[in-house]
């Protein structure tokens, strides 16, 4: 197999399992299991795990970084904006609706960082961007109302936190990029997922919530933080550096048909037509982005 074909399955399979992290989280929270205790577990031992590695692999850069007030601010400020707030609207969207639905909504991300840079250039967006706005919103709409202008397919706070979710996802991808730039990604992360653990653990006292230590729990939680968070990044990380970050953004969107797969086999959600239409507008919108910027990379490098 050939380092482009092994990078383009190892990325597939970060994916997919990023795809499982969301139903893991349904899981548990079906189980009494908190969204705090839930955000607090999966930032404070992902994070540990992260930041040993970054220490194991980049430990010259992780020195630079603890010594770098400025930096540390930077990643804080990532860490609350972009992690713990992302986690948490993630986890409240897949309490109101589903880990399918929230997944699929917080793919708006592509959209939004779009409309931003746009913002921030001071132009209006090409004919392909154009035609991606116009998909998501109406993939939006159609996975909100059914179609029906007089009622609301999923609950109102279900829809705000699927939107925020999305948003904040944004804010995790725009917060760190000159830092990641500057730092690389497993420091960057690591770190602040290491912040927003203990930001979150310290701060709600998660220890008091409710966290029922059976087996289902524990596979839950595995899930959640062992697969879908260490495992997924760690491989994302390996894929994207033998196929390029390009590429790599284009296949990890495998990951809402993941979530809507597993979603359905693992806790028997159900969806209608009507759904999986909107869902393929949305992921129709943020192929076309990634596409795209795909073309121009190769454009630039050509």
């Amino acid at each position: 197999m050939t380092e482009k074909r092994m990078g383009t399955l190892i990325t597939l399979v970060a994916g997919i399992a990023w795809g499982l992290s969301g139903v893991s989280g349904q899981y548990l929270m079906s189980r009494g299991v908190s969204v705090d205790m839930i955000t607090s577990l999966r930032l404070l031992v992902s994070g540990v795990f992260l930041v040993g590695l970054a220490y194991a692999r980049a430990k010259e850069q992780l020195v630079l970084v603890l010594k770098d007030k400025k930096a540390l601010l930077g990643i804080f400020v990532f860490a609350m904006l972009g992690l713990v707030l992302n986690q948490t609207a993630y986890l409240q969207a897949i309490y109101y609706t589903n880990a399918g639905t929230a997944t699929v909504l917080q793919y708006l991300c592509p959209v939004l960082v779009l409309a931003y840079t746009c913002l921030r250039e001071r132009q209006g967006p090409t004919g392909v961007e154009l035609v991606s706005i116009v998909l998501a919103i109406a993939g939006t709409f159609l996975i909100a109302t059914h179609g029906r202008l007089d009622e609301l397919a999923v609950t109102p706070k279900g829809l705000f936190w699927g939107i925020f979710s999305a948003f904040t996802y944004a804010l995790y991808i725009i917060l760190p990029a000159r830092l990641i730039r500057e730092h690389g990604s497993l420091v960057v992360i690591g770190l602040g997922m290491l912040m927003g653990g203990f930001v979150v653990t310290l701060g709600l006292q998660t220890w008091q919530h409710h966290l029922p230590l059976d087996g289902g729990s524990l596979l839950g939680l595995l899930g959640i933080v062992g697969v879908g968070t260490i495992f997924a990044y760690t491989a994302f990380l390996k894929g994207v550096s033998m196929v390029g970050p390009v590429n790599g953004s284009l296949l990890a969107s495998v990951e809402p048909v993941a979530s809507v797969f597993f979603a359905v086999c693992l806790v028997n959600e159900s969806f209608y037509p009507i759904d999986f239409i909107g869902m393929v507008l949305i992921l129709l919108a943020v192929l076309l982005i990634s596409l795209k910027d795909k073309i121009i990379s190769q454009k630039s490098i050509g």
